[in-house]
């Protein structure tokens, strides 16, 4: 009995995304992640205000200063994450036990290596990419020792991202959140006790994340051992299965590029911003950290329709795969509206939280006005996309995104930025881009879904929540 009652708490942690309740089972798969991913975010955001509070704006810009360029390679290898997701939500659709077991040791190996070439090349290249931004040499010896400790810890993240990935798959977004809950509460503590007692202000907030990281990876890959069923991780059986490796591959590395030309294009803004001194790039990096909890709420209403779209593709319940699109759009809009709103209104409050500096926060209020009230674009983008990917389809999506985002903002900065070099054009940048990406992606959804999802009768009764 007593094994029996683990085994139905066990199992009441995953979700059947192919039967019951559609809306009730999106609303209880997203809640989790969403503030999983809220508190993975607040590992960077409680740096910058043990820093901004009490260090100096300078180190707070030293951290900010990375920020574009370890989004930029993290985001290369996040992507294999999304297609471990897409992989193994569509295996068990299709109940498949074999490959489902295949693609989650493959992931966990994968996210290892993975994990460890980026540590190399990050602690290697952490000056060249940073002197190549022009960051201001007043900040360029800090940000460069906050740059190596967080690489450091690479492997760390990169295995907790897959592991987490294979435990969306089955619909278990609860025990991640937990689980960075208390990693979450351990980096608030060491980021002060490191620059409080140590004084160690970057070295010490970078050092208190790698520990957190490493506290939430154990705890997925405990949970992974003791699972049952064919997503359970033996160390003697993790090995490279290729064949799903490739398909993880192809599916995860143009997300992973569609993420990163975010990146890429920051980066190139970023070294334009560094040009308006170390007020206006402390500005931008603390409220670019609360703006990021916007996004980071987008991105996993994403999550949610990816998996959703994947396991019914598999189990080929389509009308419930074109009905969680519906209800991600919806969340999405519902969500990021009241977010719009309160940053809005209280975006000057907002950023004396991080710095007292008039200026730091005159540039931070700026950044909020220009960019939050087209957070409802940035919904209808992720959500599409994502629908994209769980249909294995995620190399049109990467391609609009190199051209509208991408491309679009490295020209915008070569001309209408070099026209009028303020700070307000700049800006302006990221809403056209969005709005840009939007159409395009919406349009070739349109077309993928004519090709790959059949219309039928019984299409109506499908999309009904129940």
């Amino acid at each position: 009995m007593a094994a029996s009652g683990v085994s139905d708490r066990k199992r009441s942690y995953e979700i059947d995304m192919c039967h019951g309740p559609l809306l009730r089972q999106m609303i209880v798969f997203a809640v989790p992640l969403i503030i999983a991913g809220i508190l993975q975010l607040m590992f960077h955001v409680a740096d910058l205000i043990v820093v901004g509070r009490l260090a100096s704006h300078e180190v707070l810009a030293a951290v900010g200063a990375t920020g574009s360029i370890t989004h930029l390679l993290i985001n290369i290898f996040i992507g294999m994450s999304v297609g471990t997701n897409v992989l193994v939500a569509r295996y068990i659709g299709e109940r498949n036990r074999k490959n489902i077991s295949r693609t989650v040791h493959t992931a966990v190996l994968t996210g290892g290596v993975a994990g460890t070439v980026l540590a190399v090349f990050g602690i290697t290249m952490a000056r060249t990419f940073l002197v190549w931004m022009a960051t201001p040499p007043e900040i360029l010896e800090k940000s460069v020792l906050y740059m190596s400790i967080f690489f450091a810890g690479m492997p760390l993240f990169m295995v907790y991202n897959f592991g987490s990935a294979v435990m969306r798959a089955m619909g278990d977004t609860r025990r991640p959140f937990f689980y960075l809950l208390y990693a979450g509460i351990v980096n608030v503590l060491l980021n002060l006790f490191f620059v409080i007692v140590f004084k160690w202000d970057v070295a010490g907030v970078a050092t208190a994340t790698v520990i957190a990281n490493g506290i939430s990876v154990a705890l997925v890959l405990r949970a992974l051992y003791k699972m049952r069923g064919p997503c359970r991780i033996r160390c003697k059986t993790l090995r490279i299965d290729w064949k799903n490796l490739k398909e993880m591959m192809r599916i995860g590395i143009p997300a992973g590029f569609q993420a990163s030309c975010f990146s890429i294009s920051n980066i190139l803004i970023q070294s334009a911003l560094n040009t308006f001194g170390s007020e206006a790039m402390a500005g931008n990096a603390g409220f670019a950290s609360v703006e990021s909890f916007g996004h980071v709420v987008v991105g996993c209403i994403s999550q949610t329709v990816i998996s959703f779209v994947s396991q019914n593709y598999g189990g080929r319940q389509y009308g419930r795969l074109k009905q969680s699109m519906r209800y991600g759009i919806f969340g999405g809009w519902t969500l990021l509206t009241l977010f719009a709103a309160l940053m809005l209104i209280f975006a000057g409050q907002i950023m004396a939280a991080f710095n007292s500096d008039p200026e730091v926060i005159r540039f931070g209020v700026m950044r909020a006005r220009v960019i939050v009230p087209f957070f409802l674009i940035s919904v209808l983008m992720e959500v599409w996309s994502g629908t994209m990917r769980g249909l294995g389809r995620s190399l049109e999506p990467t391609l609009i995104t190199i051209f509208s985002v991408c491309i679009f903002r490295v020209i915008w900065v070569l001309t209408v930025f070099r026209w009028n070099p303020t700070l307000l054009t700049l800006l302006i940048s990221y809403p056209v881009s969005w709005i840009l990406n939007a159409v395009g992606i919406g349009i070739m959804l349109k077309v993928v879904m004519r090709r790959m999802v059949p219309r039928h009768r019984e299409d109506h009764l499908q999309t009904l929540p129940g």
